[in-house]
């Protein structure tokens, strides 16, 4: 009987014991470096101050930067920045950096003239349409003035379209066109009398 006690014993293991114990190691996730210790072949650490602003999807990015700052110089001016402004201080290294290569003589500043000097061109154009504008509208408005006098100094006897006959022949550029259709109309009426007695 004393056999099978401990037979019985040494065949069931304790529960605490079992074949996959909580003691064995978790598999853990190694991130992905970022793009800027991906390039210069070291280890990303957890608290990589370029890792946030060189993701490893946008490897182009750091090289441009690299090739003009060298990474030191990048490392140590987003260490002198605030956290909040470091975003636009990458994107402004990356803009001169690209503008540097594309203009090794000039650079950001070529860019920046050419632009300026495009303000300047499409200032000067609205300038001159603005100043046509009014000049068009003080045109308009001195025709308007004249009217009215010329309106105001003509007899009440006469009729509104005499009024108006009498204006625009008193114009210099219309008074040969207005006179010469005066004259064709005279004609056209003496024509008209000579044919009458024919037909009474």
């Amino acid at each position: 009987m004393e056999c099978s006690d401990s037979n019985n014993n040494t065949a069931s293991p304790p529960l605490s014991q079992s074949p996959t114990s909580s003691s064995s190691p978790s598999p853990q996730v190694v991130a992905s470096p970022c793009a800027a210790c991906k390039i210069l072949r070291r280890r990303c650490a957890e608290k990589c101050v370029l890792a946030p602003y060189f993701p490893p999807t946008e490897p182009a990015k750091f090289t441009i930067a690299h090739r003009v700052f060298g990474a030191s110089n990048i490392i140590k001016s987003l260490q002198e920045l605030p956290e909040a402004q470091r975003a636009n201080a990458v994107s402004s290294m990356v803009y001169e950096a690209s503008a540097r290569i594309r203009d090794p003589v000039y650079g950001c500043a070529g860019a920046i003239c050419q632009l300026q000097k495009q303000v300047n061109e499409l200032q000067a154009q609205l300038a001159k349409a603005q100043a046509e504008l009014v000049n068009m509208q003080l045109q308009q408005a001195n025709l308007v003035a004249l009217l009215c006098v010329e309106m105001s100094q003509t007899p009440q006897e006469s009729s509104p379209q005499q009024s108006v006959d009498d204006f625009i022949s008193s114009l210099p550029h219309y008074s040969s066109a207005y006179q010469s259709n005066l004259n064709f109309s005279e004609e056209n009426n003496s024509l008209n009398s000579m044919w009458e007695p024919l037909w009474t």
